[in-house]
């Protein structure tokens, strides 16, 4: 009933923008974060499906990602099938691949069409997550002591040598801190810091993620879907006011969203900037974090 309702009501907003205004165009987007089947976890749609649907939109890309299995393969073969649009895929390092797997990274690079191209880290295995919970089960760690520990040395190499995306998955901001100044050490250019205020990131901790060179990552789901806290820290106007002060140069918007029972990404897109603009960004600054900042992560625009 909740996830009807929730629906309905991204429908009516959605319509409501486009009676206002055809400005909120999806043309040139690239969404960096996007759940397909086939999954573990259900989900809305393929990865072929979504390809069809952002392309009709006019979406210039999408971002595939499974928090067990690489993507690349996936992306690959909705580049075959589907043609005209960007897709790539990416690998997290969660317990299901072996961890900070330097192995399972370097034969995503390889795989037909080199479509991989982001390497998250751990994500639902993160000791962020696991690690605070009592009784809590088997967890990756990616910071002890203060350092990265040694497994990233390697994955750092990977990345670096193949101009692949990190992502800092759900580390703490502690520990994204800890690992972007190590990336940015070993030779990594492309840094985007997964959810950073919604695991609890302070502008100055944000501040200080942009000056090693990171993007700043805004989710739409779960922040900006209907029945979200509307002053909680992943609100629009949270975001809004992130971007406009520290810059839109050091952000980008994405979905999140492909979860059954969610709605889509695509239209989780259109909402985000609709609604940003009501929150005060400009036209530019959506070109930024919607188009331009996850073209150059994905080296579209060199």
């Amino acid at each position: 009933m909740f996830i009807a309702l929730c629906c309905m009501l991204l429908t009516d907003r959605h319509a409501s923008a486009q009676s206002k205004t055809d400005t909120n165009s999806l043309t040139g987007v690239i969404d960096f974060h996007c759940h397909t089947g086939p999954d573990a976890t259900p989900r809305a749609l393929s990865g072929l499906e979504l390809a069809r649907q952002a392309k009709q939109a006019g979406m210039r890309g999408i971002v595939l990602k499974n928090h067990y299995i690489s993507t690349a393969a996936v992306a690959q073969l909705a580049m075959q099938e589907v043609g005209g649009i960007e897709v790539f895929g990416g690998i997290v390092l969660n317990r299901a691949v072996g961890g900070i797997n330097a192995e399972a990274v370097r034969r995503m690079v390889q795989f037909d069409g080199h479509r991989g191209k982001v390497v998250w880290l751990p994500t639902g295995d993160a000791e962020n997550v696991i690690g605070h919970a009592p009784g809590h089960a088997p967890f990756v760690p990616v910071v002890v002591d203060g350092k990265p520990v040694p497994e990233m040395a390697e994955v750092f190499q990977i990345i670096a040598k193949n101009n692949l995306v990190f992502e800092t998955g759900h580390s703490s901001p502690i520990e994204s801190l800890i690992l972007l100044a190590a990336a940015k050490q070993a030779g990594v250019k492309n840094m985007l810091v997964t959810h950073a205020m919604l695991l609890g990131a302070t502008i100055d901790q944000m501040k200080q993620m942009v000056a090693l060179g990171a993007i700043i990552e805004c989710c739409f789901q779960p922040g900006g879907l209907p029945g979200a806290k509307p002053n909680g820290p992943t609100s629009i106007s949270a975001f809004a006011q992130a971007i406009k002060t520290i810059g839109a140069e050091h952000f980008l918007i994405d979905s999140d969203l492909g979860q059954k029972g969610n709605p889509l990404p695509q239209d989780g897109m259109r909402t985000f900037i609709t609604e940003l603009k009501a929150a005060g960004l400009s036209e530019q600054e959506i070109g930024w974090i919607a188009r331009k900042n996850p073209a150059r992560l994905l080296g579209l625009d060199r």
